[in-house]
């Protein structure tokens, strides 16, 4: 099985990487073109917004395409919005390229996730969506700093380098993925799980995951301030620490989705995801502490999507793209309403306290979640046909 899975990976650390990366080259960015730093991070919002609303409707779309083929288009629009980005003379045109880029991010991390579901055992479909799912993580501790130090030499580069690990993905999953179609179904079929109060209530709890935790995040420099002091270099390591983490907690979630329902495995890292955030204000007094503490976060972080995942595919296995590709949705909506909630809260909170309501936010979830486990009782499902020649993938 995981054979197949590499590509899949790969695709989703360009992606993570392309989406990570940007922020750290604005400066960069906004020299070269001759606008501000303000402006030029209007790159950031125009490419999570478009990432935001394109992600459901393109997976609906392309639903009806076998995966591999939807993860190919994907890639293709991916690298082609990457190196129009490079060349772009202007900040209007690099707008407009990033906004491409988006679509076709979206649309890789859905088609990615449901090729993986379709091509696991379900007995082992957690560790497969882990696998798939550690490339977005590790580009996190890997790709944004290896982006931002080609970019010390021109911006340019950087999408150049993000658009080449692209097109390796892209030839991987050509030579490496079989031929996947979904079970037939129509339009209006793929979204009659929409209507499931189930799915409404993990799309909300996916949202809040991570609204919680990156109210903290996106100003955990300002909350460390007392601890790290003004070497850049110490917020870096306790910041590739996180990543680590976050990448540990998503290996380990693939395998207790594997071992038990993904309703308790999701309560459980809520549990464990406001117990950290909450203990925030205490661990971050001396260096320390403060790398127990934030490796330990990174791991509650790293818990809540593959069952999320796991969950929404359980419910309908045939919509699963549409179905992934509003999970996607939910998690950047959640990490936008997450730095939102952060600027308002330090009105009435410190910075080195962000982690309370971050906590208390992250808290609201665990009942939306013991809601959902009381009323379902998933079933392990068929979700697709390996076609034209498959070579086994279990």
């Amino acid at each position: 099985m995981s054979r197949h899975m590499w590509p899949l990976a790969l695709a989703t650390f360009a992606v993570g990487t392309d989406g990570f990366v940007i922020a750290g080259l604005l400066p960069a960015i906004g020299a070269d073109l001759g606008v501000s730093v303000a402006t030029a991070g209007q790159l950031v919002t125009a490419f999570a917004v478009t990432f935001a609303v394109g992600a459901p409707v393109l997976s609906w779309v392309t639903s009806g395409l076998d995966r591999r083929t939807a993860l190919l288009g994907a890639l293709v629009v991916f690298v082609v919005g990457n190196a129009l980005t490079a060349l772009a003379p202007v900040f209007a045109l690099v707008l407009a390229a990033r906004m491409l880029t988006a679509l076709g991010a979206a649309t890789i991390t859905s088609s990615a996730s449901s090729t993986a579901v379709a091509l696991a055992d379900p007995a082992r479909r957690g560790r497969a969506l882990a696998l798939v799912l550690s490339g977005l993580t590790l580009a996190t501790t890997t790709g944004l700093p290896l982006g931002t130090l080609i970019g010390r030499a021109d911006w340019r580069l950087t999408l150049w380098a993000v658009g080449a690990v692209g097109t390796v993905a892209a030839v991987g999953v050509a030579l490496g993925v079989p031929l996947v179609r979904l079970p037939g179904t129509g339009f209006r079929g793929r979204l009659t799980p929409l209507r499931d109060a189930r799915v409404l209530r993990v799309l909300m709890v996916t949202l809040m995951s991570m609204a919680g935790p990156y109210l903290l995040y996106t100003y955990i420099g300002a909350a460390l301030r007392g601890t790290i002091g003004p070497s850049p270099w110490t917020l870096t390591l306790l910041l590739f620490a996180w990543g680590v983490g976050v990448l540990a907690g998503t290996v380990l979630a693939g395998r207790l989705a594997d071992r038990f329902p993904p309703q308790t495995v999701v309560a459980g890292a809520l549990v464990a995801l406001t117990a950290t955030l909450g203990a925030s204000p205490m661990m971050v007094h001396g260096l320390p502490p403060t790398f127990i503490w934030i490796v330990a976060w990174g791991v509650a972080v790293g818990l809540p999507t593959v069952p999320q995942q796991q969950q929404l595919v359980t419910f309908a296995p045939a919509a699963s793209p549409v179905l992934l590709g509003l999970n996607s949705s939910a998690i950047y909506l959640g990490i936008a309403a997450g730095a939102a909630l952060g600027g308002l809260a330090q009105a009435w909170f410190p910075a080195s306290a962000l982690g309370l309501p971050a906590a208390a936010l992250t808290a609201m979830a665990l009942p939306l979640t013991l809601v959902t486990s009381r009323r379902s009782n998933p079933r392990p499902s068929t979700t697709a046909t390996c076609v034209a020649g498959a070579d086994p993938v279990r």
